[in-house]
This record gives structure tokens, C-alpha cells and sequence, in this order.
């Protein structure tokens, strides 16, 4: 779902237990990895390392049989990659909003869940700073999973296969939110995007050629977006009204967190990572397609006392003036950022 979210590592030892016929081939122990544990050589520093919560094969398996299980929304129809899919990588593509419990709309679009271990806060308004605390949103949000926390372990303690499964990392005893938490962020946390074309071009690994029109792209990208996309996760992680409208009185983004006057419209700068996979785009997913975003930076920004001044040039119109070419060179270069080991990897699919 939309709201908060963890970390995985090396999983010795993981054997048949995830793909059937590996016990049967003497290096599969030896070869076998989950993602998101070791550093890319072009990321910045890991917040959230595999020593805060270090791996297990059990903890894994627990994780992903959490993220995939609907049971634990209120009337059991919702899971968290029903609105986090896999080849969309786990944004909810193709829906502006998201439906939740009872088939209730929510509020906003379900950003892609990619590369947590790097983030200091998530969701559109940062309502969540620890990923290990993350998954408390859509739990408990009406619109989305719609539970309660008692409600939901009194479910897991009822199941004699969640028991058990608890019980063999945890220790006996009843299963808490901080088990919970923790086994779901196991999973979660596994979910890293580094081995786009992009990464391969720039780590100068095999197949990372970019043809002329990308390299134009990213010169781009580089020149008029990188103030806020910035390194190569592609986003500098902060919040920012970017000119979608001139007042927010059905979201306010940040305001609704920090109740401070100038965060009314500013919300969190997604990852231009897999981007070419997550439509629709914003906040609110008004936007179709990359080429409808690109328009509204080039002439759509509209003016109102938070606008980032990075859209406010000293002379001339709103906005990062674009032409027709330029456009067409950064949606090629964004195509690059695709990763197509994450979505499909099967670690990382349901069972």
C-alpha cells in the first residue's frame, strides 16, 4: 500500500525452500543472494544497513509471505502488493488511486517501493521516518488496509503456520507489532533497483551503452532536473511544491505532517528510477504519460506562495523550458533507468 516500510541480505543456505529443483545443483547455496544488501558502487551510503535487522533465510521467507498475505487486511481482500506490484516495480501502474478494503478509493498514488534502504522518510508527505515503522499506514488506515493492530496479531496468533514461523525466529511466545515489523521489513528492504542499462553505463559494466539521443537525455536530466532528482537514486529525498496548482484544500502534502504554513503543496521528490513503469504520475496521479509531466514543467507550472523557487527563474516564464526535442531525449534517457532483474527477479514474486 502507500505508506510505510525495511531491509534483507546475504540468505545463506537458501536452498529448494524457494526454487524448486535448486537442491539438486551443488552451487546454488554457493550463488544464491537476495537484493538489497551490498552496496552499489554508484548509490551514496546505506541509512538503513543489513546490520540493523541482518538477514535470514527465515525471516526473509516470513517477510514475503506477510507482504503478499491480503489476510491481514480488515475483510482480508487487500494485501500490501495489491496496490505494490512487481512488474510495475511495486507501485500500483496503471491506477491514479488505489482501491483499498470494501473497494474504497484512497487518496493518493502508491509510489513505487524501491530502494528503502536509503531512504530517511517515506510516503508523499514523509509521515513515516523508519522503515521498520512504515507498514503502520496502510495497516491502519481506513481507505487502505483498514485493520487495527490487535485485530491483525490476534489473526497471526491464531494461525498455527504464522506460529510457527514466528516462533523459529522470534522465540516462543505470542507474536508482537515489533515482530511484525521487523519480519515485514525484512522483506521490504530486499527491494533494491541498481542494475538498470544506466547503472551498467555508468559502473562501465557489459551492456551499458546508451545511444545518442539518451546521452542527450541524461545531459539533460543532469543540467535541469538534478537539483531535486539528484544523485543516482534520483532523488534528493526532499519536499516540493512543484507547481501542479495554485491552492491544496483537499491535500495539503507536508502541511498535513508538520501543520507548518509553508509546506501546504509540497510533497516528497519521487525516484526517477523504473519510471517508465509507474504510471500514472504525482502525487494524485493526474498525469498519463512522461510526456504529460514534461509539458507541465515546460508550460504548465502554476504559480502559489510555496512554488520551489528552483521553478521560478529570474526572468522569463515558470517552469524548466523544454522543446519538442529535448523532451523526446530525456524520456529516452528515463527509459534507461528501467530494471528488468528487479521486476522480475523471483525472490522477490509471491508464492
Amino acid at each position: 500500500m502507500k505508506r510505510w516500510v525495511y531491509i534483507v541480505g546475504l540468505l545463506a543456505g537458501l536452498g529448494a525452500a524457494l526454487l524448486g529443483g535448486c537442491d539438486d545443483d551443488p552451487d546454488y547455496e554457493a550463488a544464491f543472494r537476495v537484493p538489497g544488501t551490498t552496496q552499489p558502487a554508484n548509490f551514496p551510503a546505506m541509512r538503513y544497513t543489513p546490520a540493523m535487522n541482518p538477514p535470514t533465510q527465515a525471516t526473509f521467507e516470513l517477510g514475503r509471505k506477510l507482504f503478499y498475505d491480503a489476510r491481514l487486511s480488515r475483510d482480508g481482500s487487500i494485501s500490501c502488493a495489491s496496490c505494490h506490484r512487481q512488474a510495475a516495480a511495486f507501485s500500483d501502474g496503471g491506477q491514479a488511486l488505489s482501491r483499498g478494503v470494501a473497494g474504497q478509493l484512497g487518496t493518493r498514488n502508491s509510489p513505487a517501493l524501491q530502494n528503502l534502504r536509503w531512504k530517511p522518510s517515506f510516503m508523499w508527505d514523509g509521515g513515516a521516518v523508519h522503515i521498520e515503522n512504515q507498514p503502520l499506514a496502510p495497516f491502519l488506515n481506513p481507505l487502505e488496509m483498514g485493520t487495527t493492530l490487535p485485530d491483525l496479531l490476534a489473526k497471526l496468533n491464531a494461525d498455527a503456520d504464522y506460529k510457527q514461523q514466528f516462533a523459529a525466529v522470534y522465540g516462543p511466545g505470542p507474536i508482537e507489532s515489533y515482530h511484525l515489523l521487523r519480519a515485514l521489513a525484512q522483506f521490504t528492504a530486499a527491494l533494491s533497483s541498481s542494475d538498470s542499462r544506466y547503472d551498467k553505463y555508468v559502473r562501465q559494466e557489459p551492456g551499458g551503452t546508451l545511444d545518442a539521443a539518451e546521452r542527450r537525455g541524461l545531459a539533460l536530466v543532469q543540467s535541469r532536473c538534478a537539483s531535486c532528482h539528484a544523485t543516482d537514486l534520483f532523488t534528493d529525498e526532499t519536499f516540493r511544491n512543484n507547481g501542479l496548482d495554485r491552492s491544496f484544500p483537499r491535500d495539503s502534502g507536508r502541511a498535513h505532517i508538520s501543520a507548518v504554513q509553508a509546506d501546504v503543496g509540497l510533497f516528497k521528490v519521487p525516484s526517477l528510477r523504473n519510471v517508465a513503469l509507474t504510471a500514472p504520475y504525482m502525487h494524485d496521479g493526474r498525469f498519463a504519460t512522461l510526456e504529460e509531466v514534461l509539458n507541465h514543467y515546460s508550460q504548465g507550472v502554476q504559480p502559489s506562495p510555496t512554488l520551489d523557487p528552483l521553478l521560478q527563474p529570474a526572468t522569463g516564464p515558470l517552469g524548466i523550458p523544454l522543446t519538442a526535442q529535448e523532451q523526446q531525449d530525456i524520456i529516452a534517457f528515463l527509459r534507461t533507468l528501467t530494471d528488468q532483474r528487479f521486476i522480475s527477479d523471483p525472490l522477490l514474486a509471491g508464492r
